[in-house]
């Protein structure tokens, strides 16, 4: 049977740090389970999760576990995958600096390819702390497939962070909805065998425009699993270079044809020489992002379904078949219900497309819910433009423009973009002039919400806000539109603004 490595006292700290090793880290259920571990050991009612404090528990529970492991050799299978979880737990956390490093190295030269330095110390850790190699499901794993997915789950926290901004729920909910994206929801299963997999999944990205689609997609296609080479100590792939973005809008059918199939010289007027496309080009742990796809024409529409469908494909001019080993990503602000009812859209290509949907909200969405989170997002826009030092300045200024010049239930038609360039015109001109754009299209929403149904990715509280505030919009009124669903105000006031 085995020995047991923990304590009846040390057990129920254990088992609460090893269900952190895997949680998505932008999920509410991590941070309550943090504060709970806190309070539950002398925590005055933790507020707020305190990393260097569970990392202080953690080293301490491992210590104990190591010492029981050391004095009985032969620890029950249990206690040992339960030990281990917590090892793979403190070794990422030794060296998430280290990767930090590498990652703001690359984006700073523009190149990943890289050696990397601390890897002999990184196999060091973890054979100091597991002696007899990997238990369990993951016995016959390598060390060198624990360290690049290490160095994937920080590069998918710091492009997550950094591309997807904001405090509201609203946002923290689309972080969280985008590392499912890169890692599913179990993601102990995820770096046990479906690494390697994640490139057959295609996501597609909905949403208004300007409510930063490509900053989703570069944070998915940024964060891919690449696996690590201990000979040359260099990942396999450059993670900078591996994202292929294309905006179908901007080209011809046939100019888009050549982006991403190639084609061979003699194909037609102007090929004078083989032209390898994004498809060619882009590797197994790559990725293609098709921004626009709702623009494309029926006839790219079937051959980028063959493409999905067989992951093969043929440049211009040639009648060999190449074969696809990335991912596939595609955006759009269209709705492509819409686009699928008026004959622009292929139902069999958007139900290829949609193995994993993500959702951008507008901004309107995100300030009816969160009305201060405007402060903030203008704060990280004056940031951007004037610098650290300058911003407060520059927000305040902003701030109070907007607050004179444009009304309280302001539409922000344009989203984030607009935003930004309200900021711009504030900074230059002192001034911004409300866009008579109107409010964004309600039966867009409303087809949104349809497809969310049809699909089953709603809970009964996320159908019922949705629902009623896409109500709200049209009735204004909480005791009208209660009367109308036959609910309290104060229900429906509820559901409106959660």
């Amino acid at each position: 049977m085995g020995i047991r490595l923990f304590t009846p006292e040390e057990r129920p700290l254990a088992q609460s740090l090893a269900r952190l090793v895997w949680m998505n880290p932008f999920e509410d259920a991590r941070k309550v389970l943090e504060r709970e571990i806190l309070e539950g050991q002398g925590g005055r009612g933790a507020e707020k999760s305190d990393l260097a404090a569970i990392l202080a528990l953690l080293e301490r529970t491992i210590r104990a576990g190591r010492e029981h492991w050391d004095s009985a050799k032969v620890p029950n299978d249990r206690d040992a995958y339960l030990y281990q979880e917590l090892v793979f737990f403190h070794v990422f956390h030794q060296f998430r600096r280290d990767f930090d490093k590498v990652i703001e190295a690359a984006h700073t030269r523009g190149s990943a390819a890289q050696r990397i330095p601390f890897y002999d110390r990184f196999s060091m850790e973890v054979r100091h702390w597991l002696p007899g190699g990997f238990v369990g499901a993951y016995a016959t794993m390598e060390e060198t497939r624990l360290f690049a997915v290490f160095f994937q789950v920080r590069r998918a926290f710091q492009h997550i962070y950094q591309y997807i901004i904001g405090a509201s729920p609203a946002a923290t909910k689309l972080r969280a909805r985008i590392w499912q994206s890169i890692f599913t929801h179990n993601m102990d299963r995820y770096q046990r065998v479906l690494a390697d997999r994640m490139g057959d999944i295609i996501t597609l990205i909905t949403g208004p425009s300007g409510t930063g689609k490509e900053l989703v997609a570069r944070a998915i296609g940024l964060s891919r699993f690449i696996p690590f080479n201990p000979n040359s100590r260099e990942f396999e792939e450059d993670f900078v270079k591996a994202f292929y973005p294309i905006n179908l809008s901007a080209l011809s059918s046939s100019l888009i044809e050549s982006e991403l199939f190639g084609h061979r010289k003699g194909a037609f007027t102007g090929a004078l020489q083989d032209r390898k496309g994004y498809l060619s080009v882009c590797g197994q742990h790559g990725t293609v992002f098709l921004d626009e796809i709702g623009e494309t024409e029926t006839s790219i529409q079937v051959k980028l379904l063959r493409l999905l469908q067989t992951r093969t494909f043929s440049p211009i001019g040639d009648t060999e078949q190449h074969v696809f080993r990335g991912k596939i990503m595609a955006a759009t602000n269209r709705d492509l219900l819409v686009e699928i009812q008026a004959g622009r859209f292929r139902e069999d290509f958007f139900f290829r497309l949609n193995a994993d949907h993500v959702r951008t909200p507008s901004l309107r969405e995100i300030l009816r819910e969160s009305p201060d989170e405007l402060e903030n997002l203008v704060s990280h826009i004056a940031r951007k433009s004037v610098g650290a030092e300058e911003s407060a300045t520059l927000t305040d200024e902003a701030m109070t423009v907007i607050a004179r010049d444009l009304p309280s239930d302001y539409a922000w038609s344009g989203n984030f973009r607009e935003l930004e360039q309200c900021v711009r015109n504030i900074l230059v001109h002192g001034e911004y002039t409300a866009q008579p754009l109107g409010s964004p299209d309600a039966n867009s929403r409303a087809s949104e919400l349809a497809l969310e149904i049809q699909l089953g990715r709603l809970t009964a509280n996320e159908l019922l806000s949705r629902y009623v505030t896409l109500l709200y919009e049209k009735t204004p009124n909480f005791e009208e539109l209660g009367r109308r669903l036959e609910l309290d105000r104060r229900t429906v006031k509820k559901y409106v603004n959660p």
